[in-house]
């Protein structure tokens, strides 16, 4: 039997959702390069400024910033970030950040803005809890992700597809509640 240890997983430092203005809409540090909420605000400055030029809307694009890699996105006002040490393979952290833009996508229903993605930042969040757990990649796949977040507890037997956005809330508080319980 290997033993595989976490140092052999690949792992994340951050995952970042900024607007257009590069303000937080939601995220999540899983290590300790920055110590502080002002080290945290100055790297998504920067990150965001150094991103701001580009063109990143179809593909991922991947850079590398403060000796950090940095795959990105960009999806109408939103900003979607990667970043992970300048040892880990830059595929992927892109499908890591495919698997969260995707699956925010199918949870907002396509309409992937600001203002709908603060209405439902619970959602967000239970799906950045879905695809990393500590650092360590769980999941990339944006249909797996957004299923496992909009699963309905009570009975099950309606298709993520088929559920109404209140359904899919209300599944989703259930999921936090009972997360939040364990």
């Amino acid at each position: 039997m290997a033993d595989f240890s976490k140092e052999s997983c690949p792992s994340v430092k951050n995952i970042l959702l900024l607007d257009s203005e590069g303000k937080r809409v939601a995220v999540k540090y899983f290590s300790d390069d920055w110590t502080t909420n002002a080290s945290k605000l100055a790297y998504e400055k920067s990150v965001f400024t150094k991103t701001l030029k580009t063109n990143a809307r179809a593909e991922a694009e991947i850079t590398l910033f403060d000796g950090y890699i940095v795959v990105y996105k960009f999806v109408h006002d939103l900003h979607f970030f990667i970043t992970a040490g300048d040892d880990e393979n830059e595929l992927i952290l892109a499908s890591v950040l495919n698997g969260f833009s995707d699956s925010v996508g199918l949870l907002l229903r396509g309409d992937v803005e600001k203002r709908t993605a603060l209405e439902n930042l619970d959602l967000i969040l239970l799906c950045i809890d879905e695809i990393i757990d500590g650092g360590i990649i769980l999941e990339t796949d944006a249909n797996t992700i957004a299923g496992k977040v909009a699963t309905n507890a009570v009975d099950g037997s309606v298709p993520f597809s088929e559920q109404t956005i209140s359904q899919a809330l209300a599944t989703a508080r259930e999921h936090l509640a009972r997360s939040l319980l364990k």
